[in-house]
């Protein structure tokens, strides 16, 4: 069975939850204190040099690191991937968006508020990360202002990655409030079969 080393407010992890929850994989959870380092230990460490979850171990005890590597990985030949070679690079191209423009702001003010880690410097960063992040927030707005997702007009892996840390971007005090067209997309993910909360645990 799969091994999910994990983080459960992890937006990260989440990622990977949902989708083996959608694609009915079975796996086990392996919970690591992120506060206390406990993914920077030699053991951990072994397994991913770069100390961070998710982390996906197979029966065979090869690793696979990086969210959205992982959704990639998952979703091949499911309807979550498109087969479409234009639809597949769309799908990249806002994998990367999000982990380049998206994660870096909204996700690192979600952690430092919820984490209470808002030291005097990163109180210096705040303000520019929430220019970044509600930057990212536009372009996803007029993106989905004529669409009702982000590739091919049906649920992939683009909305599962941009949905994690986007539905709880209040947690790092993001104002979705005048973001129409994301709130709508936001209810149209959570709508769909099979879909678990940020923190569930099956």
């Amino acid at each position: 069975m799969l091994k999910l080393h994990d983080h459960i407010t992890s937006g990260n992890g989440y990622k990977v939850r949902l989708l083996l929850t959608l694609l009915g994989i079975p796996f086990t959870r392996i919970e690591y204190d992120i506060d206390r380092a406990e993914t920077r230990t030699p053991a951990f460490l072994a397994r991913n040099p770069n100390g961070r979850i998710p982390l996906l171990e197979f029966d065979d005890g090869r690793v696979l690191a990086e969210s959205n590597a992982i959704l990639l990985y998952l979703a091949e030949g499911t309807r979550y991937l498109p087969g479409d070679r234009f639809e597949r690079a769309l799908v990249n191209q806002w994998l990367f968006f999000e982990q380049y423009s998206h994660e870096p702001n909204i996700a690192t003010l979600r952690y430092w508020i919820t984490h209470r880690v808002l030291d005097d410097e990163r109180r210096a960063m705040v303000a520019g990360k929430r220019r970044s992040g509600y930057a990212a927030l536009d372009v996803m707005e007029g993106h989905l202002a004529s669409r009702r997702y982000f590739v091919a007009e049906r649920y992939t892996v683009a909305d599962i990655a941009l949905y994690a840390y986007t539905h709880v971007s209040a947690e790092g005090e993001f104002d979705l409030e005048r973001y129409a067209a994301i709130r709508r997309w936001l209810d149209r993910v959570a709508s769909e079969g099979g879909h678990i909360a940020i923190t569930e645990v099956s």
